[in-house]
């Protein structure tokens, strides 16, 4: 899917008049897109006249990493996550990005002070923080409802399929959690032989239960289709489909995985001053906050969140609905660049093997 918006060209800048008139964002799709283009995209190009071309990937640091490999890099701003932000970084293959040079808060708090702890990198600047949770669909219990991570595991209380992840990343933690290992010791734990042996024995319990998805929109497709109970996603994936669809769906918030999405620029961008403006306009304090509008994704900036108020359709509040939520965070597993980058290949390795049955 590729949505561009144009708009007239007379606002745009004396900066750029020597430069292409476009940015080419590449991010996820669905409803998070939506939410980029009505808080970012429209936004800025009525400011500036550039047109903002957006392109969907199922994961933005695959296109990313192909086109860094060719040598022939077509997008100006990736969407990606912190893990690929580092290592990418670290390759050289990332612009530098100075927090001085990003907008301060309203206050005039500079921006190195506003930023969460963590969304800024030497190459990246992230824009949302989002949690993969769990929801059900509450016309397949009557009774007792599920309410824990443990209960999505517990296939006997509550029978039916369950939708997962294809990644040891988002699916070893729940294992742990599950198994009542204590949000702050996950990391412990997969780094142990011991630990690693623990999350598979877990998930051996519903292996044969599992439809196995490998793209943001296909759990709320599962969900929907009937074809599992249960399944993990991106809280703001569920939140549409709850909120915006009316699907009769519910979140439980046990166990999140919080990450953050950043924003990326990579060398050889075709347009790379249209990409620096883009990226310091869209992570300024009033359009994080405005993103919360269309979905519920938390904002990265302190001052952002005084300003998110209700969601699009004028009566749902939202804080109750974001992953920030200090109700939500005392069970939550922070996403650890560090432990994936020493680890990722190794437990993907022993993922893959145990998906094969070997």
């Amino acid at each position: 899917m590729k949505t561009t918006l144009v708009l007239s060209t007379a606002l745009a800048g004396m900066a750029f008049a020597a430069t292409a008139q476009e940015v080419n964002v590449v991010s996820w799709g669905g409803a998070y897109e939506v939410s980029q283009v009505e808080a970012y995209n429209k936004p800025f190009t009525e400011a500036t006249g550039i047109t903002v071309n957006m392109i969907a990937a199922d994961n933005p640091s695959t296109p990313l990493k192909a086109q860094i490999e060719a040598n022939n890099i077509t997008g100006d701003v990736f969407d990606i996550e912190v893990s690929d932000a580092i290592r990418l970084c670290d390759e050289g293959a990332l612009v530098e990005i100075d927090p001085a040079t990003l907008p301060p808060a309203p206050d005039g708090t500079p921006a190195a002070e506003d930023f969460i702890d963590g969304a800024l990198q030497d190459c990246a600047v992230a824009n949302i923080f989002w949690g993969t949770v769990i929801a059900f669909d509450t016309t397949k219990f009557t009774g007792e409802k599920p309410d824990s991570a443990a209960d999505f595991f517990d296939t006997e209380k509550f029978p039916g399929k369950r939708g997962l992840p294809k990644n040891p990343k988002r699916t070893l933690y729940l294992a742990l959690i599950a198994d009542g290992v204590p949000a702050d010791q996950i990391y412990d734990k997969l780094g142990s032989p011991e630990g690693v042996d623990q999350a598979f024995a877990k998930l051996d319990t519903i292996k044969d239960d599992v439809v196995w998805w490998e793209a943001g929109a296909q759990p709320v497709q599962l969900l929907a289709d009937g074809e599992v109970v249960m399944a993990t996603g991106y809280n703001g994936r569920f939140f549409d489909a709850m909120v915006g669809e009316g699907k009769p769906f519910e979140i439980i918030w046990d166990g999140q995985y919080m990450d953050m999405d950043m924003f990326a620029i990579p060398k050889g961008a075709p347009n790379p001053e249209a990409a620096m403006e883009y990226l310091k306009f869209a992570t300024d304090t009033q359009r994080l906050a405005d993103q919360a509008k269309y979905i519920a994704y938390g904002p990265s900036r302190k001052s952002s969140a005084a300003l998110v108020g209700l969601y699009k359709d004028g009566k749902t509040e939202m804080a109750p609905h974001m992953p920030t939520n200090a109700e939500y965070m005392t069970t939550a597993v922070m996403d650890d660049p560090t432990f994936w980058a020493d680890h990722d290949a190794e437990l993907t390795e022993r993922f893959n093997s145990w998906l094969a049955g070997s």
